[in-house]
């Protein structure tokens, strides 16, 4: 019996990028639904509620195949931070997160609609801040895209400027909890291609 297909529901090519380096096959299909905001949930159900919203949305013109959801958030206190709209708005949050510790917190969902089958979990990672100026603060975003990155950053693209620290997996900051989500595929009998 073969396993059933793998659908990555995110345009990330950082997410595709840890899934084929562990030796995933899957295809993908970016997800049409809207992220929700925060308002008064925690990081950890904003991030577990837009996973659920990206699978759901393609799972269901693809029953047959396990649909993978996720959505990263940053959090400082009960601050979330998801994508900013501006580069104004990813300086201040950058800004508000310099020489501090917060977390990262990444949302998963597995979706098999035609096995009547559901996960939902998410992971968090503790990581701390430098202290920058504004200019430099700039220069890094010159040298990142910080509009299509939760808290104006990437941890896999000159990181060092930023990060002077990270407790926790490095895939749950780059946008998905590799370590976790292997256990869980293969629950859902995805493994990973033999080399």
């Amino acid at each position: 019996m073969n396993s059933p297909l793998l659908i990555l529901a995110s345009a990330s090519p950082r997410r595709s990028d840890l899934l084929r380096q562990l030796g995933f096959q899957f295809v993908v299909v970016p997800s049409p639904a809207e992220e929700l905001k925060s308002g008064d949930f925690s990081a950890g159900e904003v991030a577990q509620m837009n996973a659920y919203r990206k699978a759901r949305a393609v799972s269901k013109k693809h029953p047959d195949a396990v649909t993978l959801g996720v959505d990263t958030v940053v959090a400082l206190g009960s601050d979330v931070f998801g994508k900013p709209a501006s580069l104004d708005e990813a300086e201040r949050m950058v800004t508000t997160l310099l020489g501090k510790t917060h977390q990262v917190v990444t949302g998963v969902c597995l979706i098999h609609l035609r096995g009547h089958r559901q996960r939902i979990f998410w992971e968090q990672t503790d990581v701390t801040f430098r202290t920058l100026t504004l200019p430099q603060i700039r220069q890094y975003h010159a040298l990142v895209n910080p509009l299509d990155k939760a808290g104006a950053y990437g941890i896999q693209e000159h990181s060092g400027v930023l990060v002077e620290s990270i407790s926790g997996s490095f895939s749950n900051v780059a946008g998905l909890p590799m370590e976790r989500l292997q256990t869980e595929l293969a629950d859902f009998g995805i493994v990973p291609s033999a080399a």
